[in-house]
């Protein structure tokens, strides 16, 4: 990945500094708007354009280009044909931040839903991902879906994701690629979330903040910044720990993320970065729908007995370095290295992982032409790998590792991947983006006690990618079509022993991977009025998408065991929206609409002790995906409060199926939420200053099923799938330093 992505050390100070507070002014959150047509694509652009054609031409003016890079290459926001969302430090700095699904709760086509108010969420793009809500699959990991901090992969080659080294108070950015981003990243990259930790170059600041809040949150987040010569060095601490809510749900976090980035000469960018973590978090488990509503507040008894938990303790230590040849060429590169030592208590046995994950990229970038035809070539390579030994022993009566070894085996994973893409621009009017990548992923299973069922596989893929952008009167409007790929992870194919089955092999045979073929058409603009105007700003974003999937995987028995199941089709329309106004009034919104099917799926192993029975789930809704879910958020920040700025907000999810079936359903909710902060630092001293926020979650301390287990288990007729959401919660922080 190119070290531009995170650094912003190449670029002259000045635009450097222009460009950040670009961003945050005016950050283009996505929103939906629900057009499935041509026709209701131009009523949506007709509503939105119109107020703003309005205004005198004259004294209206498109802002700057806005640089985004998580599409591997810098562009303009309104170059790229990519629905993409930004999140600035503005929306960052006055949450909670103990878990990412705050920082998404206003992008659209994002869900991210906290499954027990810690770090541990349930993430999805457009759809992938959403299988990741199971026993087996996503306490502590996501999938289907890629992360990055600073440029350097989150996401292991297998296609999960932990998010230990994840703090939102650590971080200055987050870029989303909604799109689907294979013929770019390759596997598992149905979405991109990047975020960046690295300040600007040239900036000085110290500041401590302490938080408290509801559950017995406390909290401490430290960090440091000063210059290096040209660039930036630069640490941050956070220390969370939560009781929890529910019971069995307490954790601690301590992350730290830091290094140095710096030109080295004239034409060198170097950046060296650090990163570690130490996660222990309890699990509460799924309830019935009675326990659910009834004491919501109670753990899994079965959970709570086995003390299920996880324990993660990772590091990591990446370079990243562009180098200049001449003014048309660039070569880039990094390289990465991560231990991880990982211990849980997980269906009845306590397992002990020792991983080791290593990676990087190499990346050439061509660029030539004059001002009426532009060219830019870019050719790449990425390899991750991933190896480790896993030890499974028994669990003692208070849930602790017991003393018989009931497993010995080591589980690798690697991902190799070129990739290649040619963009062509007429001037400032038009451009065509052509790309393709080719992916292999393999994996090897070795088993030391019952060597006869080792195993390998590997699968490979090649994702073409074509994309367009016009602009039309200060629009952009773009088109894509490309495809994507998503292998099974390691323990997806990992078959559980149930009840003697699924042992012949350490890899499920049964699984292909995921292709998918997305079309997406949209459109953007961001827009500074004159000055003296009503609205000050305004950013705007529709996409619609319809995505034809392939050999989709879905989770069965709660996650133990996973199949394909046949065909999808996944349409949906986004809208983003932001705006500021005079009066200190600025508004952002999203709104999402989806139409998630299956279009075949036929299984047979439904209905046990009865041969030649099979259910047929065509036609049947998605299960995990709501058709609704939306964000909208208000603050005010009046000149009579003398810097202090109220926000007020709101987000919501439709109904949603748990089951394949459609027989387990999820209700929908709304939840309000409310934010006093302080705008602008209160000077204590010539060196100290002072900011801080209260904020409530859950105003109305509504009671709702937050998340659920997909296809999960049925006990006694009853089905055990739902994670209550958490109530009404107040969190407190005040930040004392040189800000």
């Amino acid at each position: 990945m190119c070290p531009s992505r995170l650094l912003s050390v190449g670029l002259p100070l000045k635009r450097r500094m222009f460009m950040q507070h670009n961003h945050f002014a005016v950050p283009p959150s996505a929103m939906t708007l629900p057009v499935h047509t041509a026709a209701a694509l131009a009523v949506g652009l007709a509503l939105f354009a119109t107020p703003l054609r309005a205004q005198d031409t004259a004294r209206t003016r498109t802002l700057p280009p806005v640089s985004v890079t998580a599409a591997r290459m810098p562009a303009s926001l309104l170059d790229i044909p990519l629905a993409v969302t930004i999140v600035g430090q503005d929306q960052l700095r006055a949450l909670r931040g103990v878990g990412l699904d705050e920082a998404l709760s206003l992008v659209p086509g994002v869900i991210a839903r906290s499954r027990s108010g810690g770090g541990d969420i349930a993430l999805s793009i457009r759809g992938f991902g959403a299988r990741g809500a199971g026993d087996r699959s996503n306490a502590g990991t996501t999938r289907g879906v890629r992360v990055l901090i600073d440029g350097i992969p989150e996401t292991e080659p297998d296609g999960r994701t932990s998010l230990d080294l994840v703090d939102l108070a650590l971080v200055e950015r987050a870029e989303v690629v909604r799109s689907n981003a294979s013929s770019m990243y390759g596997n598992a990259a149905g979405g991109v979330i990047d975020l960046r930790t690295v300040p600007l170059a040239g900036t000085r600041t110290t500041s401590v903040m302490p938080q408290g809040g509801s559950f017995g949150l406390r909290r401490l987040v430290a960090r440091m910044a000063a210059p290096a010569g040209d660039g930036t060095a630069y640490l941050g601490v956070a220390t969370t720990h939560l009781d929890g809510w529910r019971a069995h749900s307490q954790s601690d976090r301590t992350t730290v993320l830091g290094g140095v980035a710096a030109p080295l000469g004239e034409h060198t960018d170097l950046a060296v970065l650090f990163a570690g973590g130490n996660d222990r978090f309890q699990i509460p488990g799924p309830l019935t729908r009675a326990e659910a509503e009834s004491d919501p507040v109670r753990a899994n008894a079965t959970y709570a007995a086995r003390d299920e938990r996880r324990y993660n303790r990772v590091a990591r230590l990446g370079a990243t370095m562009e180098h200049r040849l001449s003014d048309a060429h660039t070569v880039s590169g990094m390289l990465f290295a991560a231990p991880r030592i990982l211990q849980r208590s997980e269906r009845g046995t306590y397992r002990d992982f020792t991983r080791y994950h290593l990676g990087g990229n190499l990346m050439y970038r061509a660029e030539g032409g004059g001002e009426v035809v532009r060219t830019r070539f870019t050719l790449g390579v990425d390899e991750q790998y991933q190896d480790g030994a896993i030890l499974f022993y028994g669990l003692t009566p208070a849930g602790t590792r017991g003393t018989d070894l009931r497993d010995n085996k080591r589980e690798g994973a690697n991902n190799a991947g070129a990739f290649v893409e040619e963009r062509v621009a007429l001037g400032d009017v038009a451009s065509v983006s052509v790309g393709a990548r080719y992916d292999a992923i393999g994996y090897t299973s070795q088993n030391f006690i019952n060597p006869r069922i080792d195993a390998s596989r590997t699968f490979s893929r090649l994702t073409p990618k074509l994309g367009v952008v016009v602009k039309v009167r200060g629009h952009s409007v773009y088109a894509n079509v490309g495809g994507g790929v998503e292998v099974p992870a390691g323990n997806e194919l990992d078959p559980a022993g149930t009840f003697g089955q699924d042992t012949v092999t350490s890899l499920n045979p049964l699984l292909e991977p995921i292709r998918s073929t997305t079309y997406e058409i949209g459109v953007k603009r961001m827009l500074v009025p004159g000055a003296g105007a009503l609205l000050r700003s305004a950013s705007y974003d529709v996409a619609l998408f319809d995505t034809e999937v392939r050999n989709e995987i879905v989770p069965y028995r709660g996650g133990r065991f996973y199949f394909t199941a046949g065909q999808v089709r996944r349409r949906g329309a986004e809208l983003g929206l932001a705006a500021t106004a005079a009066g200190g009034v600025d508004a952002r919104a999203a709104l999402t609409l989806n139409r998630f099917r299956y279009t075949e799926y036929q299984v047979d192993s439904v209905h046990y002790g009865v041969p030649g029975r099979f259910a047929n789930y065509a036609g049947n809704r998605v299960v995990g995906v709501p058709d609704v879910h939306y964000g909208l958020s208000l603050g005010v920040a009046p000149a009579a409060l003398r810097g202090i700025r109220l926000e007020g907000g709101l987000t919501g999810f439709g109904r949603y199926f748990a089951d394949d079936a459609n027989r387990v359903d999820v209700p929908a909710y709304a939840l309000l939420n409310a934010t006093a902060s302080l705008a602008e630092p209160l000077q204590l001293t010539s060196r100290l200053a002072v900011r801080g926020f209260v904020s409530v979650n859950n105003l109305a301390n509504r009671q709702y099923l937050g998340s659920a287990f997909l296809n999960p288990d049925v006990v006694a007729g009853v089905p055990v799938a739902f994670e209550p959401g958490r109530p009404r919660e107040l969190v407190i922080g005040v930040t004392f330093g040189a800000l």
